[in-house]
């Protein structure tokens, strides 16, 4: 046996408020992704931080705001003719989206300030919950970026941005949940370093197959290449095919075939990598642990068939946000399993023996 480390119990009020956020986070990432497949991300011109809360009251202020779109080049070259209701339609889906970023910004900082008023958050807590909300704001200024980048020669927003913005928004939603564990109540596990290493590794490729699936989503590269396990007419498609454009990186963030090839790609590499790492976990008796791989595993695989069920159907709305959701999951998961093996050296928390079995 040995005798391991685990945290005191914080305010349940705290991790509460978290948890909160975090579900707003998600939800804000789900109805963003609705934003980008109806194509109503560039349906609001401006960017009013404050005022931009209140829609269009009268219709002068929608024949104001339809107007405004109409000078964009979306609507010249995509929506020429579109009617008014129909434009009501897409700005309704993006003033919710940045309404609900509003409503989190909030939902975070007056709680926030109420708890560092009662001076309840010890100091390392502090430091954390501050730069979550600098990303917070940080995130707000992206989200501008990436619609401007739509308003003069584009017709949609630019997939570099739009990576930026999903991966800043998933950074800040794993902070949270890795903060809310680190707050609960519990002894940390003495496992293998290897264990520890895959569980660190998985989260990092989680992140890079989320950002590369941004890329696809903003290049539109679902609608593209509609065949598995083939694509392009073979597993691996020709390097000529690949790798056209020069400088040769450019292929990988603006070819459609090696934008989608690279995340299919990456999506093997985290399902096999999930399924060692759960391997290792069972075979090394890892209790918790274990079960959290397995968990994980199960929730990558999920992702993989409603992955290739969005492709082969050209990419509908309710298959892609359900491909998502389940990525917000798996995310969670790894975020979880990460921390999970993780060393808990917190200053903020106070530690008490607990006994925990040696792994096989």
């Amino acid at each position: 046996m040995t005798t391991v480390s685990a945290p005191s119990e914080p305010h349940r009020a705290v991790r509460w408020w978290l948890v909160s956020v975090a579900a707003l986070i998600a939800l804000m990432v789900l109805v963003g992704g609705a934003t980008r497949l109806t194509e109503s991300g560039l349906s609001i011109v401006e960017w009013k931080p404050v005022t931009g809360s209140v829609p269009p009251l009268s219709e002068a202020q929608w024949t104001d705001a339809f107007e405004a779109y109409k000078k964009i080049p979306q609507y010249r070259e995509l929506n020429a003719g579109m009617s008014l209701s129909e434009f009501k339609e897409i700005f309704w889906w993006e003033w919710s989206h940045r309404l609900l970023g509003r409503f989190i910004g909030v939902a975070y900082l007056l709680p926030f300030l109420f708890f560092l008023w009662r001076g309840g958050l010890s100091g390392e807590l502090k430091r954390r919950l501050w730069l979550l909300f600098a990303l917070g704001g940080l995130q707000g200024a992206v989200g501008w970026w990436m619609v401007a980048s739509g308003l003069t020669e584009r017709v949609e927003v630019s997939q570099y941005r739009l990576a930026t913005h999903l991966v800043l928004a998933l950074l800040i939603f794993a902070g949270i949940v890795w903060t809310v564990r680190r707050l609960a109540e519990r002894p940390q596990l003495a496992t293998s370093t290897r264990l520890r290493f895959t569980s660190a590794l998985l989260l990092v490729v989680t992140f890079v197959q989320i950002y590369f699936g941004a890329l696809v989503a903003g290049l539109r590269a679902g609608r593209a290449y509609n065949t598995w396990p083939t694509i392009d007419g073979a597993f691996i498609p020709s390097a000529e095919r690949l790798w056209f454009e020069t400088p040769w990186w450019r292929n990988m963030f603006d070819n459609v075939l090696t934008v989608q090839f690279e995340h299919r790609m990456t999506a093997y590499a985290l399902f096999v990598l999930a399924a060692l790492h759960a391997v290792d976990a069972v075979r090394s008796h890892a209790g918790p642990a274990a079960r959290g791989a397995l968990w994980l595993l199960a929730a990558v695989s999920l992702q993989a068939v409603l992955g290739i069920l969005t492709l082969l159907n050209q990419v509908p709305i309710d298959l892609a946000l359900s491909h998502q959701a389940v990525a917000i999951v798996v995310l969670t998961l790894a975020v979880m399993q990460a921390e999970r093996l993780a060393s808990r050296h917190s200053t903020e928390m106070q530690s008490r023996a607990v006994p925990v079995g040696q792994p096989g």
